[in-house]
């Protein structure tokens, strides 16, 4: 499903909605992020980026379970989740994700979360109505134009972040074998000197001579 996400949005010019996944825009903590609803799944991810860069407090997940991804990465253990508090316009919510490396967005809303909110999509328009602490909400899905370019940013920002991350690596390795070779120098100088100075001390012996 992630791979059809990334890879087939961008390719249709078309405004329609009829093969799109439900995305949109949401605040988390004052910060823009991207977000997916579909029920497909049967949790509510929430990206290991997200909950590092927004420092959130993880807790331990109630009932752990694997996770099979269809790429390289393989089978993963779910053992960790967050609680994300979001809002899109005046729907402001809070929900509990499962923490995973996800890249495709920030947060995936699934099952667990159409449930309690008593989703109710249009097929056609792919609007997604709610109810809220009594209140009635309607949420708009973005253009497959705008999935695109979000999906791009997000790349660019990753892109960024890691370049910034390797030079970091290589700046503290630079470092740290800098001052490895310093310490060695000092340790070589220092036993140098001690050489020297037990030479210092040393007396010169006197052979005597039997007449």
């Amino acid at each position: 499903m992630i791979r059809r996400l990334l890879g087939g949005q961008s390719c249709d010019l078309s405004q329609s909605q009829k093969e799109n996944i439900f995305h949109t825009r949401c605040k988390i903590l004052d910060k823009t992020c991207s977000p997916i609803m579909d029920s497909g799944s049967c949790y509510n991810y929430c990206s290991t980026r997200l909950v590092s860069k927004l420092n959130f407090t993880i807790i331990p997940h109630p009932k752990p379970y694997k996770l099979q991804w269809l790429n390289k990465q393989g089978e993963m253990i779910v053992n960790q989740q967050v609680k994300v508090p979001f809002s899109i316009g005046t729907y402001k919510d809070e929900v509990n994700c499962d923490i995973i490396p996800m890249e495709a967005r920030h947060i995936f809303l699934g099952r667990p979360w159409q449930f309690d909110r008593k989703i109710i999509c249009n097929g056609l328009t792919n609007q997604i109505t709610l109810t809220h602490l009594g209140t009635k909400f309607v949420l708009y899905p973005q253009t497959p134009s705008q999935v695109a370019k979000d999906q791009l940013t997000m790349k660019d920002k990753r892109d960024e972040e890691e370049k910034v991350e390797n030079q970091k690596k290589k700046k503290d390795s630079k470092a740290l074998s800098s001052k490895a070779k310093g310490k060695e120098k000092e340790e070589n100088n220092s036993s140098k000197k001690i050489v020297k100075k037990k030479n210092h001390f040393a007396r010169p012996l006197k052979y005597v001579v039997a007449k």
